[in-house]
C-alpha cells in the first residue's frame, strides 16, 4: 500500500532518541502555538461583541464564517499536507494563522470581521492538519500512544492565553494591540523550531486523487463532532454564560473558561496512560458521561461554585477524545495519514466551530440555559457512538 511505505520512510530518516526528542519538542511548539492564538482569540469576544454591538444571534451569525473557512479549506488540506509535506504546509500556516489573528482585531465593522474569521478559519485547519500529521508520524516514532500529551500542550496553551488575555485586558491592550503581541510569539517561536520538524516524504504520487472517508473514519469523525461541539461552546461561550446566566463580577468572567482549561490541559497529560490500561473504547464512552454530566451541572445549578465545577468536568470529559480519534486515524489501512485525520479533523471541528452559533440563535430564541442543555445532549452523543470502536487500541 503506497500510503504506508511513504509514511514509513518519513519515520525512517532518524530513529535516535536526541532526535525523536527534539522532533517531538519542536511539535509540541507548535500545538503550543495552536492553542495560545486560538484562546487569545477566545479571551476578547465578549469585548469584541460590546464593541460592535452584536447581540447573541447576531453573534452566531458572525462566527459561523469560521467553520465555513474551515469547510473550503478542508476540500484540499490533506491532499496539500500528502504532496507538499505536514513541515512545508505547518510553516505556512502558522504565519497565515498569527496574520489574521491581527486582522480579528482591527476589524472594526461586522464584515470586516466575518472575512476575517473566514480566513482565520482556512488557516487554522491546514494548521491542525499538518501539526496533527506530524503528531502522529513522532507516535509512531515512539512505539507508543503520545498523542494526548501533544494535545495537553495545546490546553495549557490555551490556559496561558487566557491567562495573558486578563493581564493584558487589565492593562488596557486593545484587541488590536493584544493580537499583535501574541503573533510575534507565535511567528518567532515557529521559526526557531520548524528546522527540527518531521521532513516530508519523497513520494509525491501516494493515492492522489479524492477518496470518500471509510466507516470508521466517519465514526473517528462524528465521535469528534459530539466533543468538539462542547468544546466549542466553553471557548466561546463560558465567558458569557457566567457573564449573563452566573452573573459574576466583571473580573470573574474568565473563570469558567480557566477552570474548563485547566482541566483539560489535565486530563490530556493523564489520558496516554489512562488509555493504555483501560482502552480507547471505554475512556470514549466515560468522557461523554462527564461531558453531559458537567453540563447538566452549570444549567441546574448556576452559581459561581457549582457552574465552576461544572465547567471543570466538561474540561475533564472533552480532555481524551480528540486525541484518541487522530491516533486511530493516524493508523488507517484506506487513507494517507495526513488525508484520514483531514477527514476526521473537517468532521469534528465543523462541531467546533458550528456549535457556538448554535448556541447563539437558541440562546436568542430561549436563553443561555436552555442551549448548554442542548449541547449536553449531544455531548453523550460520543459516549454512544463509541460503541462499536475496538475495546483496546
Amino acid at each position: 500500500m503506497h500510503h504506508g511505505k511513504s509514511f514509513e520512510s518519513i519515520m525512517s530518516q532518524s530513529t535516535t532518541p536526541d532526535a525523536n526528542r527534539q522532533k517531538r519538542i519542536a511539535v509540541s511548539v507548535f500545538f503550543f502555538i495552536a492553542g495560545f492564538t486560538f484562546s487569545s482569540w477566545a479571551s476578547r469576544i465578549p469585548h469584541i461583541q460590546a464593541k460592535l454591538g452584536l447581540n447573541e444571534a447576531e453573534l452566531g451569525g458572525v462566527l459561523l464564517a469560521l467553520p465555513c473557512g474551515l469547510f473550503l479549506s478542508s476540500l484540499i488540506s490533506g491532499s496539500v499536507v500528502t504532496r507538499l509535506g505536514s513541515k512545508n504546509v505547518l510553516r505556512l500556516a502558522a504565519i497565515a494563522y498569527s496574520c489574521m489573528l491581527v486582522t480579528l482585531g482591527l476589524a472594526n465593522h461586522t464584515a470586516l470581521l466575518v472575512v476575517a474569521l473566514f480566513f482565520f478559519g482556512m488557516a487554522g485547519n491546514m494548521f491542525n492538519v499538518s501539526v496533527n500529521t506530524q503528531a502522529v508520524g513522532v507516535e509512531r516514532l515512539y512505539g507508543r500512544s503520545i498523542l494526548a500529551s501533544f494535545h495537553g500542550i495545546w490546553s495549557l496553551a490555551g490556559f496561558s492565553g487566557a491567562s495573558v488575555g486578563t493581564v493584558l485586558i487589565t492593562l488596557g491592550l486593545l484587541p488590536w494591540q493584544h493580537f499583535i503581541v501574541i503573533s510575534i510569539v507565535g511567528i518567532t517561536l515557529s521559526s526557531f523550531f520548524v528546522s527540527n520538524l518531521i521532513e516530508k516524504s519523497t513520494s509525491q504520487k501516494a493515492s492522489s486523487g479524492f477518496k470518500l472517508p471509510d466507516k470508521k473514519i466517519l465514526q473517528l469523525g462524528f465521535i469528534a463532532f459530539g466533543c468538539l461541539v462542547c468544546e466549542g461552546t466553553m471557548f466561546d461561550w463560558s465567558g458569557v454564560y457566567f457573564k449573563k446566566v452566573v452573573q459574576v463580577s466583571p473580573g470573574l468572567t474568565a473563570l469558567g473558561y480557566a477552570a474548563f482549561m485547566g482541566c483539560m490541559a489535565t486530563g490530556r497529560f493523564l489520558a496516554d496512560k489512562i488509555v493504555m490500561h483501560i482502552g480507547a473504547r471505554k475512556l470514549l464512552q466515560t468522557a461523554g458521561y462527564i461531558i453531559t454530566t458537567g453540563l447538566l451541572v452549570s444549567v441546574i445549578f448556576p452559581n459561581i461554585i457549582m457552574a465552576t465545577i461544572g465547567f471543570m468536568l466538561v474540561g475533564f470529559g472533552v480532555s481524551s477524545v480528540v486525541p484518541i480519534v487522530y491516533s486511530h486515524a493516524g493508523q488507517s489501512k484506506t487513507m494517507e495519514p495526513g488525508k484520514a485525520i483531514a477527514a476526521v479533523g473537517t468532521i469534528g471541528f465543523t462541531g467546533f466551530l458550528s456549535g457556538p452559533p448554535l448556541i447563539g440563535f437558541v440562546a436568542e430564541a430561549t436563553n443561555l440555559r436552555w442551549s448548554f442543555a442542548l449541547i449536553a445532549l449531544i455531548g453523550l452523543s460520543t459516549s454512544f457512538l463509541a460503541r462499536t470502536l475496538p475495546a483496546k487500541k
